[in-house]
């Protein structure tokens, strides 16, 4: 017998979608059963995903250059989207990334670029994305972060965005919900991935295999949140076993 693939037929944006967690997603997604829609900024990245996506899974997968950053790259993504399969069952706000440093040594420009991507990125993606998910009664996911519910002397800046986009999932469930959309919040620790630590090198290159979570095991917690029918997944926490051992 057959088993029943969770997201049969149904169309999925992954921002952020090139590497790490999005990528991974976008291939559990697929995996699923749904239509994938990959946007990030990297369009040979994106390309070759799709391709991937198509030839291991059969699934219908749109590469979309997107900038979040940019309100128009943006509605042209949501636009495209629809234009290509009719609709919108979940988007997945992942795109996101990270500058360390103190406050008082933070440059403008540096403060601005992660709040424009962590906090503006979300808002256009699913400001855009809600009357299309409502029709389907389906998902909108956050990737928010450990950081973005403990404080983190080392990153204040990037944990504050954090806390706005949970805080913000956490807002718009309570104004979507009794119209049939799902919301939910993944918050994963460290993940061995292209994302850059404070320090600047990535967690892949500071972690060994087998320390921290890996992108697929945050991909499966996000395509679970997604295949809900008819419940919701408020907020799932994704971490290291050892994470509480020594505190933050």
């Amino acid at each position: 017998m057959t088993a029943t693939r969770r997201l049969e037929d149904q169309v999925a944006i992954v921002t952020g979608a090139s590497s790490g967690i999005g990528a991974a997603t976008a291939r559990a997604f697929a995996a699923e059963g749904a239509n994938v829609v990959l946007a990030a900024r990297s369009e040979d990245r994106l390309v070759e995903l799709a391709d991937e996506l198509e030839g291991e899974f059969d699934a219908d997968a749109l590469a979309v250059p997107t900038n979040v950053r940019a309100e128009d790259e943006v509605d042209a993504l949501i636009d495209e989207t629809v234009d290509a399969f009719g609709g919108i069952d979940v988007l997945v706000n992942n795109a996101g990334l990270s500058r360390g440093g103190d406050v008082e040594t933070m440059s403008t420009d540096e403060y601005e670029t992660m709040q424009e991507t962590n906090v503006d990125g979300v808002f256009y993606a699913t400001r855009a994305a809600i009357p299309h998910v409502r029709e389907r009664d389906g998902h909108v996911i956050f990737v928010g972060s450990f950081a973005g519910k403990y404080p983190r002397s080392f990153n204040p800046v990037y944990a504050a965005s954090k806390w706005w986009v949970r805080g913000f999932a956490k807002s718009v469930a309570a104004q979507v919900g009794d119209a049939g959309v799902g919301v939910s919040v993944v918050n994963p620790a460290e993940v061995r991935s292209e994302f850059e630590t404070t320090s600047g090198s990535t967690f892949a290159e500071a972690f060994d295999e087998g320390e921290v979570s890996e992108p697929e095991e945050v991909a499966e917690v996000i395509a679970f949140a997604a295949g809900q029918e008819h419940s919701s997944v408020s907020e799932i926490d994704v971490n290291r076993r050892d994470k509480f051992a020594d505190g933050f």
